[in-house]
């Protein structure tokens, strides 16, 4: 085995030279209501979630192939709110069969320090949920996302690459790699960490790293998982295995930057033995190991998500560690609010690309966005920082969640979606 390649989604889109739109999409002159620009999980649920509120929406960007989406092979945990919102979008059907409930969480600690934080295992029946989430693959996830799309009479589809956005007081202008221009009253910007859309709205970058790099694979055991994911605590960063169906995982292996390089270097049958010795035996023995991909360890936040009528969603508004399965989560949660603020803008005959919606918007994505990112960034500093101070806040912080029950439920379930009223979307439909 070879040197791994970058996820695909960490590189820039392929140009095409064509614009090639669906038979029920809209004249080239004509303003579309809301441009969507991103074929992404979080570009593809917000055509839907839009859609899904009664916005003429256009999907626009090269249609992924089946030969691109076989080559992904990284899965992605799905908290409760997620899972809602595809339902709500008549997705979660396709998928509920082929994916892995996750009804444990393990914590444990493996820094090898001298005050080891205690082991804690959170259960989702402690909060009265039988999973908190399921584990997805992105392809099967994305193709059935695509599916729904297809069938949608709101979602038109602009099958081609967005090479430049011009922003207007009533409209942006979509540039196409053709030389085709197309206005749309709200561009929603999911076009990823390297966002054109966010370039063009004028928001501040927020940017920073750390010393570390990820190494993403999935693998067979021997041992079954029951339903837990684990977390090691390692002082290199986390080191996470994620249920899938059957006696299978996936991994996400966070360390310094030559050590990842020289885990991408071995042969599936060293690799296998290197995740046996690091796991201690907690899955039995490694089998099959799937296609892996690094990629450094970077944050990103964009003040403000939503301006100049573009608002952005998942990794064009924000980038995380792959600590906690906050990412996509958060997208989703972008995704249902912004769907919920645009709908009410429309039902109230509002402008639903003007100031008013999209501060809106922002405002909603907020404490969000900010808690997750600072949750999540404290943490895996306390791991590769190796101060005693970092260490003991953090051993502290599991002792009083082992102890203290209240508080323990509370972090569960803060730790799954934010408390507080959540749009309808993310709600089980039942209470809608």
């Amino acid at each position: 085995m070879g040197p791994r390649d970058k996820p695909e989604d960490d590189k820039r889109e392929v140009v095409r030279d064509q614009t090639a739109m669906t038979a029920h999409s809209q004249a080239p002159d004509e303003i579309l209501d809301v441009a969507v620009v991103g074929l992404g999980p979080a570009g593809l649920a917000a055509a839907l979630a839009l859609a899904h509120v009664g916005v003429e929406v256009t999907l626009v960007g090269p249609t992924p192939t089946p030969a691109e989406l076989a080559r992904d092979t990284r899965t992605t945990a799905l908290f409760g709110g997620s899972i809602e919102l595809l339902r709500h979008l008549g997705v979660w059907g396709a998928l509920a069969d082929e994916a892995a409930p996750l009804t444990g969480l393990r914590i444990a600690d493996d820094t090898g320090g001298l005050l080891r934080a205690p082991e804690t295992l959170f259960r989702a029946a402690e909060i009265g949920r039988d999973a908190f989430g399921f584990n997805v693959e992105n392809a099967r996830l994305v193709g059935a996302l695509l599916s729904v799309v297809e069938k949608s009479p709101r979602v038109s589809r602009i099958d081609a690459a967005v090479v430049r956005l011009d922003v207007a007081a009533d409209r942006v202008t979509l540039h196409m790699a053709s030389g085709a221009t197309h206005p749309a009253r709200l561009v929603v910007g999911a076009d990823g960490r390297r966002s054109l859309c966010r370039q063009a709205s004028g928001a501040r970058e927020e940017t920073w790293s750390y010393p570390q790099s990820a190494l993403a694979t999935r693998f067979s055991h021997s041992r079954p998982h029951d339903g837990i994911s684990t977390e090691l605590h390692r002082r290199g960063g986390p080191l996470t295995t994620v249920p899938l169906p059957g006696n299978g995982s996936s991994l996400v292996w966070v360390d310094r930057p030559e050590e990842i390089e020289r885990l991408a270097t071995l042969s599936n049958e060293v690799l296998a033995r290197e995740i046996e010795t690091r796991l201690g035996g907690l899955l039995g023995d490694i089998g099959d190991i799937g296609a892996c991909a690094t990629f450094p360890l970077a944050g990103l936040s964009a003040k403000p998500v939503a301006q100049n009528r573009i608002a952005l969603v998942g990794e064009a508004a924000h980038v995380l560690p792959p600590i906690g399965a906050q990412g996509l989560n958060l997208g989703l949660r972008d995704v249902a609010w912004l769907a919920e603020i645009v709908g009410a803008a429309k039902s109230r005959d509002e402008d639903i690309g003007g100031p008013a919606t999209l501060a809106a918007y922002a405002a909603s994505r907020a404490r969000d966005v900010a808690t997750r990112t600072l949750a999540v960034d404290l943490l895996n500093r306390s791991l590769f920082t190796g101060l005693l101070p970092a260490d003991l806040a953090r051993g502290a912080g599991l002792a009083l969640l082992n102890a203290i029950g209240p508080l323990r439920r509370l972090a569960m379930r803060e730790g799954i979606e934010p408390t507080g009223q959540l749009p309808k979307l993310l709600r089980p439909a039942a209470s809608v």
